[in-house]
């Protein structure tokens, strides 16, 4: 059994830090896999035992790991919506999208090349996040489920966008140590990032659509420049 770094059981909130080591990290992978498969196919319903039981460990290893259910469904979809924009990325088929390298924007020399890396990222995030049924899907489910456990809201709000976000957060935060941007407030900037490159092509799909090339470009381009003339550091 994995050995908890602080307290945590069926009605307390997620510990500070979970279980670490290789075997520990194997065990809270199996266990959000098991978890994204029962969500989506029974509701934020589904019963911990059951998680446990799909994940093949202990009930007492899911609690270590989360804390609580809102817990471990709030990393369930945090990692949906960071998959498509982190590199990744997978198809409904389960197949890897074609999603940035963002160590690759984060290692831009200069202006010119990071106005071509966020251009070419938001490119890709946006083919992943037409690609990704699987994340559309938890996506609804959160707005399904909302009515009937609003716990959902309170954990996903306390969460934080960095903490949803947490590998274009690394990225922007890299980049401000870099000089190349300056950003008082990361969680405003990564929230703006995504309302400029992401959210447009997420908002058209939730509703069976998709945005027209032409137009899903010219957001694409403007927005880079909106969000490189608000944080370019200045001269």
């Amino acid at each position: 059994m994995d050995v908890p770094s602080g307290a945590a059981g069926p009605s307390g909130a997620a510990t500070p830090s979970g279980p670490s080591g290789p075997r520990a990290a194997r065990k809270r992978q199996a266990v959000l896999r098991a978890a994204r498969d029962l969500f989506l196919r029974e509701g934020f319903g589904v019963g911990m035992d059951a998680i446990a039981a799909e994940a093949g460990v202990s009930k007492v290893t899911v609690y270590n790991h989360f804390g609580s259910k809102e817990a471990l469904f709030t990393a369930v979809v945090t990692g949906a919506v960071d998959e498509p924009l982190s590199g990744a990325g997978r198809t409904g088929d389960g197949r890897t999208e074609d999603a940035p390298d963002l160590a690759r924007l984060v290692a831009a020399d200069g202006p010119e090349e990071l106005r071509a890396a966020l251009t070419e990222a938001g490119r890709a995030w946006s083919r992943a996040v037409r690609a990704d049924d699987e994340g559309r899907a938890l996506r609804t489910l959160v707005a399904t489920e909302l009515h009937r456990f609003p716990e959902l809201g309170r954990a996903w709000r306390a969460h934080g966008p960095t903490g949803h976000h947490p590998a274009v957060a690394d990225a922007l935060r890299a980049l401000a140590d870099r000089n190349l941007l300056d950003i008082p407030d990361l969680e405003v900037a990564v929230l703006q990032l995504y309302s400029l490159l992401v959210f447009p092509q997420m908002v058209f799909e939730q509703y069976g659509t998709e945005l027209a090339d032409g137009l899903g470009e010219r957001l694409l381009v403007d927005g880079v420049e909106m969000f490189l003339r608000r944080y370019s550091p200045a001269p």
